[in-house]
């Protein structure tokens, strides 16, 4: 096996069990003060005047072919089902990570608008069924694997979108900005995040009885691809164990199909060396195959917020995810707020728990989880002006306080209230993950 690099071929290095645990320790949290944020915003893209019509993958082709040759600052990639992701770099500051993001958005939309086509922010496709738009071997071993477990990996790969934001791991030492105190954190705050934007309530034209529908696919796909690790004091720790400990998605093959064995750990592979020694860049792939709802890549990709309705719904939820993460007195009060939460998820690892069932499944419906939300909006309204936020940006999240959280609601109850919503009844309710 070899990897090709400017026209030359170089051999992989074999890695051991010990090995891997060395790099994952090593790799996955990069601590001290917490001085860079990032965005990734995923987008379904429909019709512009027929949304509910299917966009031809030739017509999807064509605009990205456009969208290719256009200067950005954030890497665009297109998703499985033809969904549009912009990845912004790491900006030092709130407003930079904004300014970035929309400037190319703004270039997107133009060559998408050019073409009669729409950037759309929500978390689940409500009309079209799942429909690979890339055939690769990374994703045709994704679909094979994630089959096993049913038709949710189907759903994820081909009819959700998200907005993840990125925060730095923390301070090596403890307290409110410390990298033991986040990684918890994101978990017990994920699920209030999780309620308060979720947008994603209908699946097939009909309500699925979950306001977050994305959330409810990304569960359905199992604990070892799509969980995390338990909480202990040594996240380093159980994110390494959690990491070898999980199923390997596919073993590449030079110029083969890809073979997609069935329930072998990463833990396994290293021990058998079968059906071929795993290598360095086998590892670096595994990590890219694990998604649970917080991933620790150096930083912290937060990775339970569905796509936001409108233009600049997506700025929300990155602006209060910011300010309760690295502003200390926020972040203080996020903790506070949100430490009685976790004795809902009975211990298991999330999104597995009950906790964050409730969350991606009643909102801010759930009367805690709307006092929550409340007092981590509050707070992070209070820090924006520290993190230099612009009056737009306050004025944004304040708007969202007033509309959606105080109220006890989210994106998606606009969504149920449509005359095509939740006026017809909640057909096709499905069950717990």
């Amino acid at each position: 096996m070899s990897d090709a690099v400017s026209g030359r071929t170089r051999p992989r290095t074999t890695v051991t069990e010990a090995e891997v645990e060395a790099l994952v320790h090593g790799i996955c949290f990069k601590t001290g003060p917490p001085r860079r944020l990032g965005v990734e915003v995923e987008w379904l893209v429909h019709e512009l005047r027929a949304p509910r019509l299917p966009v031809s993958p030739e017509r999807l082709e064509a605009v990205y072919s456009a969208l290719r040759t256009v200067p950005l600052r954030s890497a665009l990639t297109v998703e499985p089902g033809g969904q549009l992701e912009l990845s912004s770099l790491p900006a030092a500051s709130l407003m930079e990570c904004i300014g970035t993001v929309s400037a190319d958005l703004a270039a997107v939309r133009a060559v998408l608008r050019e073409d009669g086509l729409a950037l759309v922010g929500l978390g689940h496709d409500p009309w079209h069924a799942p429909r690979r738009f890339l055939r690769q071997p990374r994703y045709d071993a994704m679909e094979a694997c994630l089959d096993r477990s049913g038709p949710a990996g189907r759903y994820m790969m081909c009819t959700s979108a998200s907005v993840q934001v990125c925060v730095d791991a923390g301070h090596e030492e403890p307290g409110p900005l410390g990298h033991v105190r986040r990684w918890w954190l994101a978990h017990q705050l994920g699920a209030v995040l999780l309620a308060a934007f979720a947008n994603s309530p209908l699946a097939g034209d009909r309500p699925t009885g979950w306001r977050s529908t994305r959330q409810l696919r990304w569960a359905q796909i199992g604990t070892g691809r799509a969980g995390g690790p338990r909480l202990d004091a040594d996240p380093r720790g159980a994110w390494t164990r959690h990491v070898l400990d999980a199923p390997v998605m596919c073993v590449r093959r030079d110029g083969a199909p890809w073979e997609v064995p069935e329930g072998m750990t990463f833990r396994e592979w290293t021990r058998t060396g079968t059906p071929r020694p795993p290598t360095r860049e086998d590892l670096d792939y595994h990590l890219t195959t694990l998604f649970p709802p917080v991933r620790p890549r150096g930083h912290l990709e937060l990775r339970m917020i569905d796509a936001q309705p409108g233009d600049d719904g997506w700025m929300v939820p990155l602006a209060v995810t910011a300010a309760l993460f690295d502003d200390p007195e926020a972040a203080e009060t996020a903790y506070r707020t949100v430490k009685p939460l976790a004795e809902r998820t009975l211990g298991l690892p999330a999104p597995h728990n009950p906790l964050y069932e409730d969350a991606a499944r009643d909102a801010l419906a759930d009367p805690e989880l709307r006092e929550a939300a409340v007092t981590c909006f509050t707070a992070a309204l209070a820090a924006l002006p520290r993190l230099g936020a612009t009056a737009e940006v306050t004025d944004a999240v304040a708007g969202y306080l007033e509309r959606y959280v105080q109220r006890g609601r989210c994106p998606a109850d606009d969504l149920l209230d449509m005359p095509d919503g939740a006026s017809r009844g909640p057909h096709g309710r499905e069950t717990r993950p």
